[in-house]
């Protein structure tokens, strides 16, 4: 007999408020990342802090770490909603510190009480909302994540530079923190009626907690030793914060992540690379655009929504990619694209060729990056047992912070030494540290599919001749 087919929706009567509270609340998290990302450069200029440009970015996924982590256990054994409740508490309390921020130092604490929020926030949406939904709706569920962040990225650059223009830098910021209590507000009730899912008995597992405190103050610790003497207290602090987050990364990924491992471990390291290239970068383009060529920050912004628009393209490319085989030169080839793009927009302020021609480069990395990262997402599910899917795609998200905030921090010590006084910001090392990134997950694309993808190409050929 054939199956009853499940008309059920999202918004069907009960999940309406959950559902419209779950997007509202990832559009809030997407439209912040990147209306901070358009406004920086104001920011900067008006607080003083170009400096302290890196770790106002890379501190917020640095504490997002420690949030991530926090959540999964305060899901585990008390529900969602408390996990959701204190996400949203420090969440708003950092935006409201660095809106009102009287100086640079302010703003990042601001920013670091923002990424221990939205690292709770984001692991109490999946996790409430998995629960809420019927399993049969999930692929529509997840969907529905994915294009909350569409929309941000499309307008959210042009809604902070008319933010700024009309009120302010500070209502960037600001904005969001009136908007999300009626969000959570939304949400907070279907995340209350699952406590029954807690396992309260267990306690908290304090040593994965410390690990990842041990993982922030390492990324944390790479972008203050830039702000040290050159010699010799920088060069000490630098290698201690790598050697504290290195070792707290191989206690929170998978065995063999550190070294790309084929199979899983692979794919756990092709995400740091490749968020670590595309994020390490993109805090930079609007100040590349604004001070090498003059943009405004609308303008500037054009340079993030076309990216946002190549992502996509991107993402609806791999989804037509059938077969191991060619899902497998699909990966590789979304991490060379983005190691092209990045060169064009390298060689076009290397060689003073038109601004657009950077803009034009950013938008192929876009392009890129919507190959690769999805196809990333789908080979964690498919190489993880049942029992082990949760635990590898957190796996997934700390790779993500730790690798971009360990790039910003990079990035930000780039930044410091070759800056000159009356000079624009000098943003060609930043664009060669990402090529090199973007080359380095080609290169270990491969090992992701392992003999499998060998296999079957070797059955495609066979079946080409056969034809």
């Amino acid at each position: 007999m054939p199956q009853a087919v499940n008309h059920e929706s999202l918004f069907s009567q009960g999940r309406v408020a959950a559902s419209l509270g779950a997007i509202a609340l990832i559009s809030l998290l997407a439209f912040e990342a990147i209306a901070v990302a358009a406004a920086m450069p104001a920011v900067a200029a008006a607080l003083g802090g170009l400096d302290f440009y890196a770790i106002a970015f890379g501190g917020t996924l640095a504490t997002s770490v420690v949030g991530m982590v926090l959540g999964g256990e305060v899901c585990d054994r008390h529900g969602p909603a408390r996990s959701a409740a204190l996400g949203l508490a420090a969440f708003i309390s950092g935006l409201l510190a660095a809106g009102a921020a009287p100086d640079i130092y302010t703003l990042v604490l601001g920013r670091l009480l923002q990424g221990l929020g939205s690292g709770l926030l984001g692991v109490a949406i999946y996790v409430g909302m998995s629960r809420a939904i019927p399993s049969a709706l999930h692929p529509k569920l997840f969907a529905m994540f994915a294009g909350a962040w569409v929309v941000p990225a499309l307008v959210g650059p042009s809604i902070a530079a008319g933010l700024v223009h009309v009120l302010g830098w500070r209502a960037v910021f600001l904005a969001v923190a009136v908007v999300a209590p009626i969000a959570g507000a939304m949400l907070l009730p279907a995340l209350n009626r699952q406590r029954g899912h807690s396992r309260r008995a267990e306690p908290l597992r304090w040593p994965l907690l410390g690990w990842s405190l041990l993982a922030a103050a390492g990324a944390l610790g790479l972008h203050g030793g830039s702000h040290l003497p050159a010699w010799p207290w920088m060069p000490l602090a630098l290698a201690a914060a790598a050697a504290c987050t290195a070792l707290a990364a191989r206690r929170l990924l998978p065995a063999g992540a550190m070294r790309a491992k084929c199979g899983l471990p692979s794919v756990v390291a092709m995400r740091g690379l490749i968020a670590a290239a595309f994020f390490g970068s993109e805090a930079f383009i609007p100040l590349l655009l604004t001070t090498r060529y003059g943009w405004s920050l609308n303008a500037a912004g054009l340079a993030l929504t076309a990216s946002a628009l190549m992502w996509s393209a991107g993402s609806a490319i791999q989804a037509r990619l059938k077969g191991q085989c060619a899902r497998r030169r699909g990966l590789t080839a979304g991490f060379a694209a983005m190691a092209a793009g990045l060169s064009v927009s390298l060689l076009s302020v290397a060689m003073g060729w038109p601004p657009l021609l950077a803009v034009a480069g950013w938008a192929l990395t876009g392009l890129g990056i919507g190959l690769s990262f999805p196809m990333l997402s789908v080979l964690t599910m498919q190489l993880s047992r049942p029992d082990e899917q949760g635990r590898n795609a957190s796996a997934l998200q700390l790779s993500d912070a730790l690798a971009s905030s360990a790039a910003l921090a990079l990035a930000g010590l780039l930044l410091h030494a070759r800056a000159q006084p009356s000079a624009p910001p000098d943003t060609l090392p930043i664009l060669a540290m990402s090529i090199l990134l973007a080359l380095a997950g080609a290169w270990i694309s491969p090992r992701a599919f392992g003999a499998g993808a060998k296999a079957e190409s070797g059955l495609e050929a066979a079946s080409r001749q056969k034809a």
